[in-house]
Parts: structure tokens; C-alpha cells; sequence
């Protein structure tokens, strides 16, 4: 065993050994014959041990998952709880201290430092993103705006005055900032954007070229989930070649299964965390879909590098029995001239036959074109996805700005099926 791999198996035995604290872990562990730490000599044995689930987390809510006692949790974050008990996580002062350094290093690794002014626009709150950006730019020594989501001409406004040189927020958001400064009265020139911090959502590389467009920015896609960290677990580097893993966090990627798939292959992503105190993750099933590789990078990066995430098993669609994601739409859209990168999945049921329709915008030069012209342009963007997703669908142009912006988090999908 090389050196490397025991030091990973000594932070991995760390964290066996901290949820071992926990009665759900003991017996989760012990059906499988692990009752200490020592039990995992090999990483085969930990591969072995059984997978966490967003389920297993709101099955002892709210803090039945905690390693530490109250009086060592200075901070709680949770999800949404949209579809049922929101998960809840919590950090002791050195998870905080923790998080801050991995995420500043992740601003660091993009080429940014004390001389820039970054503009957190991701909520503040339950959700981790504005508070773990916050943090980090704030370890790392930038001027720090704090202006969380919404209010979209303010936020042009103060980042022109302030002279803002980096955005952070979803890119469904800086897609929208970008498209409403000429609504605002102000010019890309006023302004001193040179990079935009992406993520909590996926994003494909033509939305990216959208988004640098329209903000004369570099965008860099930032990764994390408030159950294994928040932002911060994966960032890239200038290269965009990936998204580099930061050494607190264990990956591995499985198929249906749950077994592991070799390096490369793409499947879901599990992570296990390394020195987190308060709440410790093993093995955890991020229902996100991406591939992994290892080795080093031009930036310095040695390590484990993922894949932008494509999907979220969670946004899959299953439509007349073929297997449809939202961003294999966006890739459709984004390939034909004259659309809008704005768009709403509607899905209904017709009998016993599912349909989906595609509602996409038609730029505002291409609205008051003639009807056969708009005609051939629905055409085309049809036959383009039809392509891409392998099932006949119907689409529908609408005119510019009818489709509903977020200042969070998109919603691409009205699923009409489920009542």
C-alpha cells in the first residue's frame, strides 16, 4: 500500500470511527460486521460499507446525525425540504474554519485574491451557498458585497458603483443579470466583471458561452451540496478541464447498482467527508451524475478532478419509457441561432401516452419575422433535440421575457402527470 493511500484510509477510519458514535451508523455498520474504526483495512473494505441517503438523513431528523453535543454546534444550515423534512447539517467553530479555508482556496485556485470585490449573489439563510461564499472571500481577504439574491437592477446598480469584479450565483441568475442590463441603463463597459463563481444548479458549456457573452466575464463552476460541506467541495481552475476535488472530501462513482464504476466512466457521485466534526457524511449519494479522474494538473491540482455535473437523477424525466434530462434540452436549444437560452419543460399525459412539450423563447430579432420563417426555426430546434434525446416532442416558441427568470435556483419542469 502506497503512502498515499494510507494516509486517505487513516482519514477515512477517522470518520468511520466518528459516526460510529451514532446508534443509525452502529447498526447501519454493524450488519455488514464493522463495529470499530480498525475493522477497514483496505479501501475494498470501505467500498464495501453501506451507501447514505438524502432518506437516511430526514429519517432522523433533525439532528439524530450529529456527532457532537449542542453546546458544539455554533451554526445550522438545511435544504429547501420542498418534497418533505428539510435535511439538516451542522458545523462546530473548526467545521466553520474548515469550510472558509476550502472554499478560499477554491476562489484562490480561479485566480482570485485580496484585490477583488466579489458580489455574493447567492441566497443567504438555510442554504449554504451565500454564507459559504461569504466566508471564503472573506478568508480570503477580498472586499466582500453581501447582497444575496433579487432585486436584480440594485445588484447591477451597486456592481457598477462598487466596481465588482467577481459574481457569484446560480448561472440561471447571472443569465438573467446579464440579459437585464440594458433594462437597467447600464452598459458591460460600466462595469469591471472579470469572472462569475457558478453553481448550485446544472449548467451545460453552451450556457457558459451565453453567460461570458453577455457579462464579459470567465465563468467557473463551483460544486457542493450542504450535506456534504456546501460550496466549495469542487472547483475549477483556469483550464476548465474539470472540477478539482479539495482532499477533505473522498469520491467515488457508482453505478445503479451502487458498485463502483473505474475511473472515467460516468454514474452517480458519492462522497465521504475527512475532518468534519459536527456532521459527518459516509458514503453519501448525491443523485448527481458526472465521471471521475485522478492525477495532476497544470494549476497545481493533485488529486481526484470530476466532471461537470450533466444531470441530477432527480431531474431525470421518464418520457414514454426513455430517460430525458433538462440539459440534454438546453444542449438542443443552445445549438440552434434565433432562441433564447430560456425555456419550460411542461409534461402531461394524453391517455396512457406521455408527452412533452418544449416551450422555448425566440429572440426579439427573430419574433417579427414571418410566420414560415418561425415556422422553420420550430422545425429546426425540434429536429435538433428529437436528436439528442432519441423521442418525438412537440415545440412551442413564445415571445421574448414570457418565461419566468429566477434569481435562485431555475425551475425548468412542470410535471403535469403527478396531479
Amino acid at each position: 500500500m502506497s503512502k498515499d493511500e494510507e494516509r486517505l484510509l487513516a482519514g477515512l477510519r477517522k470518520t468511520v470511527e466518528r459516526v460510529l458514535r451514532l446508534p443509525y451508523y452502529q447498526q447501519s455498520l454493524g450488519r455488514v460486521g464493522v463495529k470499530q474504526a480498525s475493522d477497514i483495512r483496505t479501501l475494498g473494505d470501505f467500498q464495501r460499507l453501506p451507501l447514505t441517503s438524502k432518506e437516511d438523513l430526514r429519517l432522523n431528523y433533525p439532528f439524530g446525525l450529529f456527532a457532537e453535543p449542542p453546546e458544539r454546534i455554533v451554526r445550522l444550515h438545511a435544504s429547501s425540504g420542498t418534497t418533505g423534512k428539510p435535511t439538516v447539517v451542522g458545523y462546530t467553530e473548526n467545521d466553520i474554519k474548515l469550510w472558509s479555508g476550502i472554499v478560499a482556496e477554491s476562489l484562490a485556485r480561479a485566480g482570485i485574491g485580496k484585490g477583488d470585490v466579489i458580489q455574493v449573489a447567492y441566497g443567504y439563510g438555510l442554504f449554504t451557498g451565500g454564507m459559504g461564499l461569504h466566508y471564503g472571500s472573506e478568508k480570503l481577504g477580498a472586499m466582500t458585497v453581501p447582497i444575496s439574491g433579487g432585486n436584480t437592477r440594485r445588484q447591477l446598480m451597486l456592481m457598477r458603483d462598487f466596481g465588482t469584479t467577481v459574481l457569484a450565483c446560480t448561472p440561471s441568475y447571472a443569465l438573467y443579470l446579464g440579459e437585464s442590463l440594458g433594462e437597467a441603463g447600464i452598459s458591460r463597459q460600466e462595469l469591471r466583471l472579470k469572472k462569475g463563481v457558478l453553481g448550485a444548479e446544472p449548467w451545460t458549456e453552451g450556457m457558459r458561452e451565453e453567460i461570458e457573452a453577455r457579462l464579459g466575464i470567465d465563468a467557473y463552476d463551483i460544486y457542493g451540496l450542504s450535506e456534504i460541506m456546501g460550496p466549495g467541495v469542487a472547483m475549477e481552475c483556469p483550464q476548465h478541464r474539470g472540477l478539482h476535488i479539495d482532499g477533505h472530501f473522498y469520491p467515488e462513482i457508482l453505478d445503479e447498482r451502487g458498485e463502483p464504476l473505474p475511473e472515467g466512466v460516468p454514474g452517480e457521485l458519492v462522497f465521504t467527508s475527512i475532518d468534519k466534526e459536527a456532521f459527518p457524511v459516509l458514503r453519501y449519494r448525491t443523485k448527481d451524475l458526472t465521471a471521475l479522474h485522478h492525477g495532476d494538473c497544470g494549476c497545481g491540482h493533485s488529486g481526484w478532478t470530476m466532471e461537470r455535473v450533466t444531470a441530477r437523477v432527480d431531474d431525470m424525466l421518464i418520457i414514454r419509457g426513455v430517460n430525458v434530462f433538462p440539459s440534454q434540452i438546453e444542449e438542443g436549444i443552445l445549438a440552434v441561432d434565433g432562441l433564447e437560452p430560456h425555456y419550460l419543460l411542461i409534461v402531461e399525459r394524453a391517455g396512457t401516452l406521455d408527452q412533452l412539450e418544449v416551450q422555448v423563447e425566440v429572440n426579439a430579432a427573430n419574433f417579427i419575422d414571418e410566420v414560415r420563417e418561425l415556422e422553420t426555426l420550430k422545425k429546426r430546434v425540434q429536429q435538433r433535440i428529437e436528436e439528442i434525446i432519441g423521442i418525438s416532442i412537440r415545440v412551442r416558441l413564445v415571445e421574448p421575457k414570457s418565461i419566468p427568470r429566477s434569481e435562485g435556483k431555475a425551475k425548468r419542469v412542470v410535471d403535469k402527470r403527478k396531479g
